[in-house]
């Protein structure tokens, strides 16, 4: 949570976060999450995690497989997809309609917003 806030302190124009909240439990991780949504929705951020409640708001998800983009798309178009996204959703305790339920419940305007939002329209790599 330090380097978290240390990096949020100095304003910078992007955010790169790596597993920034693997280290916790559920219940820090949204603590922290919260706070990182407001700041992360005014940044470019570069998220990478494996635990699939960390991305949920992305608006751009690459999922990677052997150093290769395997997919890419929202939350919700992953993982209704059925390809390695929703596998890994699978084996975090979740199918389609009860990630999809929750992503609805956190974000009702908008299912997919805010880590990402400040991509340009095709994603970081072309």
């Amino acid at each position: 949570r330090i380097a978290i806030a240390r990096a949020i302190i100095r304003s910078p124009k992007m955010l790169l976060l790596d597993e920034a909240t693997s280290a916790l439990d559920s219940e820090s991780e949204k603590v922290v999450q919260d706070a990182l949504d407001g700041i992360m929705a005014s940044k470019t951020t570069l998220l990478i995690a494996h635990r699939l409640s960390t991305v949920r708001r992305a608006d751009v998800i690459y999922v990677l497989s052997k150093g290769s983009v395997v997919e890419s798309g929202t939350f919700n178009t992953l993982i209704s997809a059925g390809g390695a996204f929703s596998e890994l959703a699978a084996q975090q305790g979740g199918d389609a309609t009860g990630w999809t339920a929750e992503v609805a419940e956190d974000m009702p305007e908008l299912a997919t917003a805010g880590v990402l939002g400040k991509l340009p329209s095709g994603g970081l790599v072309k």
